[in-house]
């Protein structure tokens, strides 16, 4: 066979994919994902009784955007991971950016605290259950974000996974907001970010199993 030929083979009935096909797909993904973590939510906890009056508040604006900065920098972290030789980039500080903040915004409360609250305002009400509750919250998204990676084609499986592991328990602590009463970043510089690591953990753990192409 000639070289004219088999290329021509090889590109037979080959069509050209939409530029936006992996963004919808993630989108699909991460949508139905957030829904099914946000009834999860709604039917174990239930959203608490005054989020209408603490969603006025700057703090409580603060507390949902560190799960979504988070979860900003995972899903462009998988984006690129997602790409055979592509290394994550730029992305690193994405993600690293809102724990850096709330690290910081949490001393800055302990330190201004006198010395008898800040284990109070450190485990808050919830430390014993809340990273369980973060990766409960998470298994909705699971599925997604993994489905969501496996249609590109990832290479470095482990750390892919883990980043996938990252994005779906950054958007369940985000869902975890509308019910959880903890309003220092004290607590979510420590538990949240407990709740995200089990996550990370799990899917580092998932990734050369459930990714593998």
């Amino acid at each position: 066979m000639k070289t004219d030929d088999l290329i021509g083979f090889l590109s037979n009935e080959v069509h050209a994919v939409e530029h936006d096909t992996v963004a919808r797909r993630f989108a699909k993904a991460l949508s139905l994902g957030a829904v099914a973590s946000l009834m999860l939510m709604s039917m174990v906890y239930g959203v608490r009784h005054d989020l209408g009056s603490v969603a006025q508040t700057p703090v409580f604006w603060a507390k949902i955007a560190y799960p979504l900065a988070v979860a900003i920098g995972a899903t462009l972290a998988v984006l690129r991971l997602g790409r055979p030789g592509t290394p994550a980039g730029y992305s690193w500080a994405v993600i690293a950016l809102p724990f850096v903040a709330v690290w910081i915004a949490g001393g800055l409360a302990l330190d201004g605290a006198a010395p008898v609250d800040r284990w109070q305002l450190t485990l808050g009400h919830t430390w014993r259950t809340c990273p369980f509750n973060v990766l409960l919250l998470s298994v909705p998204m699971f599925p997604a974000t993994f489905w969501a990676l496996k249609g590109l084609a990832p290479t470095q499986l482990r750390l892919a996974g883990a980043i996938a592991g990252l994005l779906a328990s950054s958007i369940a602590t985000l869902v975890y907001c509308l019910h959880c009463p903890e309003m220092s970043p004290a607590f979510w510089s420590v538990w949240y970010v407990m709740g995200m690591s089990i996550s990370v953990g799990i899917g580092a753990w998932l990734g050369p199993k459930l990714l593998r192409w």
